[in-house]
């Protein structure tokens, strides 16, 4: 595996590890000195004794301001570790026979958000490493279906089946909020659209309708009201956004495997990609796994 992820302390918590040929002193400048962690590192920084700031470039899908963060630990050319914002970053350089072994971790603050920090930390050390070799690096210009892959890899696309009903949460990247609603709403007002509702469900009323947050309705069983689906989006800077879906008295493997799919295709809208028909394969995949869980 290229990235590992265990839950230290109720906390996720990534490892990665590269080999480089130079020596630690080397790698200890690359890593440590912002003229040379702007080749690599996905913000500019600036180092003020133990303060660090963070600026984002404007081609960045995020806010220029990247925060501020707190120098943790500095033992050259061993140990340097630092947080920024909720995350804490530590670089161990371990030396050897023909260069140096760097350890990264990253003890982050969401869960949610693995499946786009490892295609980037790992884009980010893939640079390191060619900067430190003198090479070329050309920046990966794909990112939908490697960010997927690690959703799978690591779970982060499940639902779970709880008393009051079936509740997904998803991480949306950095999508915003009012770009997500039309994307879910497409304009329509009053009705329920027909991107908040999989194949399978029968809606019913709008009951709430908050832009660009909340967005909430009736689900029909034999034409009577059974419950509410209830879709609500939420943005943190420097954290992204996320959706809570969940559909009430609603359970059952058909039900998560239904919704999985749904949430599926709207992740890869949120990010550009219209994915059609109606993937019953995946469906019917997810709907044996659920059952054996």
């Amino acid at each position: 595996m290229d990235a590992e992820l265990q839950m230290i302390e109720g906390k996720p918590v990534l490892r990665f590890e590269r080999a480089l040929r130079h020596s630690p002193e080397k790698v200890w400048r690359v890593v440590t000195e912002p003229a040379e962690m702007k080749h690599w590192f996905p913000a500019e920084v600036e180092i003020d004794g133990r303060t660090l700031r963070f600026t984002f470039p404007d081609a960045a899908p995020v806010d220029a301001d990247g925060g501020e963060g707190e120098l943790l630990e500095s033992d050259p050319p061993k140990v340097f570790a630092f947080r920024w914002a909720n995350d804490v970053l530590r670089f161990e350089i371990l030396p050897r026979d023909e260069g140096c072994l760097l350890v990264f971790t990253a003890v982050v603050s969401s869960r949610l958000s693995v499946g786009r920090d490892v295609p980037g930390w790992i884009t980010c050390l893939n640079a390191l490493v060619a900067h430190a070799d003198g090479t070329k690096f050309e920046p990966p210009t794909e990112w939908l279906s490697r960010i997927e892959h690690y959703i799978r890899e690591f779970g982060l696309d499940e639902g779970t089946d709880e008393p009051e009903g079936i509740r997904f949460v998803r991480d949306l990247v950095w999508a915003p909020l009012d770009d997500v609603w039309q994307l879910l709403t497409e304009g329509t007002e009053g009705t329920v659209p027909t991107q908040a509702a999989h194949p399978g469900l029968t809606p019913g009323e709008v009951i709430k309708a908050e832009a660009p947050r909340v967005l909430e309705y009736e689900w029909l069983e034999d034409g009577e009201p059974k419950g509410k689906v209830r879709w609500e989006f939420e943005h943190v800077h420097l954290q992204g956004t996320t959706v809570t879906l969940t559909q009430e008295n609603a359970h059952g493997p058909e039900a998560l495997a239904a919704w999985h799919v749904h949430l599926e295709l709207f992740f890869a809208a949120t990010q550009g990609e219209i994915r059609c028909p109606w993937p019953a394969d995946r469906e019917e995949e997810l709907a044996k796994r659920y059952a054996g869980r």
